[in-house]
């Protein structure tokens, strides 16, 4: 719950500092920020991971670095608030991305949640201060970011936490930073603000977030994970309202609210979904 509150948190200073700073050059910045930090701790698991482990975390980091892009480009244009509901349509995506990989059945609850997130979402657009074009940037990070937890639900038992939420951060940054030369993007920030963000979000949301999510997904129940990972949504609609003074209307106000629902009837079985693709934990 803490890290859930910590990534809600996390869409305030970030929107503020992709403002002023290139996307990517930032994106760049904050995941080598959570590589270093995380380097000390992950270079003894590196030595003793297995080929199939560095291929997990290099694919994962692939996902990761997806989300987070399409994520940081949608804040620019939509609210804080919008972004960390719609993040939160991954609990209904996983299940349907799940049908299409492994043609594993979708469960009836997780139809009415599809049905009851769109809705909500076509609220929210209509939200001032947002706009389609981001919200549907943040709806491709939400299918990212299904698809990493996929990976993750299979991966995260079998191999070294410390280690694969490295090779994560680290495929982050390098994809990150190509882009950011390539689009000329090369200079550090030059304002406190736009560097607190980057520490906050590289030390606590990424590499303590990340390893944290990852231990948690090695050591409880799928269902168990994927409720709390939800948290992030409200947690980031409270520091909208709290921190940047924005304002849903009712509109804004009933699009949560029938995300929230929509998410909630889905996640027991997207979870149980999710058990099944797991293996066995001893």
């Amino acid at each position: 719950m803490v890290v859930t509150a910590i990534w809600g948190y996390t869409f305030v200073p970030v929107q503020e500092a992709v403002a002023v700073y290139p996307l990517f050059a930032f994106l760049a910045v904050r995941f080598l920020i959570s590589s270093l930090v995380l380097a000390p701790f992950a270079w003894q698991p590196l030595r003793t991971l297995p080929r199939s482990g560095w291929l997990a975390g290099l694919g994962a980091g692939t996902l990761l670095a997806a989300a987070y892009g399409l994520q940081t480009a949608g804040l620019e244009l939509t609210t804080v608030t919008s972004t960390g509901f719609i993040t939160g349509l991954y609990v209904v995506f996983t299940p349907l991305l799940a049908l299409a990989l492994f043609a594993t059945p979708v469960p009836r609850p997780v139809w009415v949640g599809v049905v009851l997130s769109v809705a909500g979402l076509l609220l929210l657009s209509g939200v001032p201060g947002g706009s389609w074009l981001g919200n549907g940037l943040v709806l491709g990070n939400a299918v990212a970011q299904s698809l990493q937890i996929v990976a993750m639900e299979r991966f995260a038992p079998r191999y070294d936490a410390r280690a694969l939420t490295f090779l994560q951060m680290s495929v982050a940054v390098t994809l990150f930073a190509a882009i950011a030369v390539g689009a000329g993007q090369v200079e550090l920030p030059d304002d406190a603000a736009t560097w607190y963000a980057l520490v906050v979000t590289g030390v606590f949301a990424g590499a303590l977030g990340y390893l944290v999510a990852t231990w948690v997904q090695s050591r409880t129940t799928a269902a168990r994970a994927a409720l709390v990972f939800t948290l992030e949504a409200p947690f980031a609609a409270l520091f909208g309202v709290l921190l940047l003074s924005e304002r849903l209307g009712w509109a804004g106000w009933a699009g949560c609210a029938v995300m929230l629902t929509g998410i909630v009837l889905a996640e027991p079985a997207a979870s149980a979904t999710l058990r099944r693709l797991v293996p066995s934990r001893v």
